[in-house]
């Protein structure tokens, strides 16, 4: 596995869009384990506690700067010579997208074509992974998936469209008339430790576990996703810029990525509550499936990774069961150092 060889990645200087996030977080402490010089970027002015938390924040640069400041970003590139850029800058709880589309339209939009015309200006930038998502494609029946990279965008809710907008953006970019050294990704959904938006499934179900809060479901629990553990995906955002910046021929490409399983939110609920011997929880979180409805949200979504296997051999290392594990007790040894409540509601940089 070359693109996991230290001497490719020492001395890189690496922009990591998103890295208060938990999937830019977790990039970031593999790539300083690599030797890597990584420059990130954040648009909240709380401390990430898991780059805290995993001794990573001294080792980075960080700038907190809104990712539609484009004089910001245009400067922090010119000024360290970026050669490889991961964007995973986004607005991603589902929940605020309803309530407020704006926001999230200029953030997962205006932020990546922001992004974009700064890097097309670079000397230096020789490979870009945009994190799009497998809410790109919208709703397809049942029978249609998993997700195929050839299939159409068809989304209609708020998150979905943004992403799907900064995808097509992203593509454009990476045509004959500009050449920008792009490369697509959409994945399904991502799950492990750092995870500390806490609308999300598996950290909202963890807390219940851990007597935090209780947890109130948004669906019926019938509705089907596949999950892909953090730390394939670390692994597969590496493959891909490696490949990338040693081959230019990769650019436009589009790689799904996923387990090919779509798992039910009811069965993710009950393997995690199984693990952790807490069957109680589990059957009084199964009452209260009963009569919900899911709106503003697909109903069923998974994802291959044929393609990626093709080109580059990957394959995701983690069993659902193992992943749901290590989250597990991550999410218990953090929790007994920090309170959850600091991560809901973090202010943001508006400027």
């Amino acid at each position: 596995m070359n693109y996991l060889n230290k001497n490719f990645w020492k001395g890189k200087n690496i922009l990591i869009t998103g890295i208060n996030g938990f999937i830019g977080g977790n990039l970031a402490k593999q790539l300083v384990d690599h030797g890597a010089n990584i420059i990130g970027i954040s648009n909240t002015q709380v401390k990430n506690k898991f780059l805290e938390y995993e001794g990573v924040l001294s080792k980075i640069k960080l700038y907190k700067v809104n990712i539609v400041n484009q004089k910001k970003l245009e400067d922090i590139i010119k000024q360290n010579s970026i050669q490889i850029c991961f964007h995973l800058a986004a607005q991603v709880d589902v929940n605020i997208s309803k309530i407020d589309p704006h926001e999230t339209f200029e953030t997962n939009i205006r932020g990546t074509y922001n992004l974009l015309e700064s890097l097309r200006n670079s000397k230096t930038i020789k490979s870009i992974i945009v994190a799009s998502s497998d809410k790109a494609y919208g709703e397809y029946p049942l029978n249609k998936l998993p997700y195929k990279e050839h299939y159409d965008l068809r989304p209609i809710y708020p998150y979905d469209v943004s992403k799907a907008a900064a995808d097509m953006i992203s593509k454009a970019y990476s045509t004959d008339l500009f050449k920008l050294p792009v490369i697509i990704t959409r994945f399904a959904n991502i799950y492990g430790p750092g995870q500390l938006n806490f609308t999300a499934l598996i950290p909202d179900c963890i807390l219940a576990l851990l007597r935090f809060r209780k947890f109130i479901p948004r669906s019926n629990g019938r509705n089907k996703r596949d999950f892909l553990y953090v730390k394939d995906v670390c692994d597969l955002y590496m493959c891909l810029s490696f490949n990338l910046y040693k081959n230019n021929r990769f650019r436009g490409e589009i790689f799904n990525a996923g387990t090919r399983t779509g798992y039910t939110v009811d069965s993710i609920i009950k393997k995690l509550c199984y693990q952790t011997n807490n069957k109680s929880l589990y059957n009084d979180i199964k009452k209260t499936f009963l009569n919900k409805k899911t709106t503003g949200e697909i109903q069923h979504q998974f994802m291959t990774y044929f393609k990626i296997n093709k080109f580059f051999g990957w394959k995701p290392k983690y069993k659902l069961e193992q992943g749901l594990l290590e989250t597990y007790n991550w999410y218990a040894n953090f929790c007994n150092k920090n309170d959850y409540k600091e991560f809901i509601n973090n202010k943001l940089i508006k400027k």
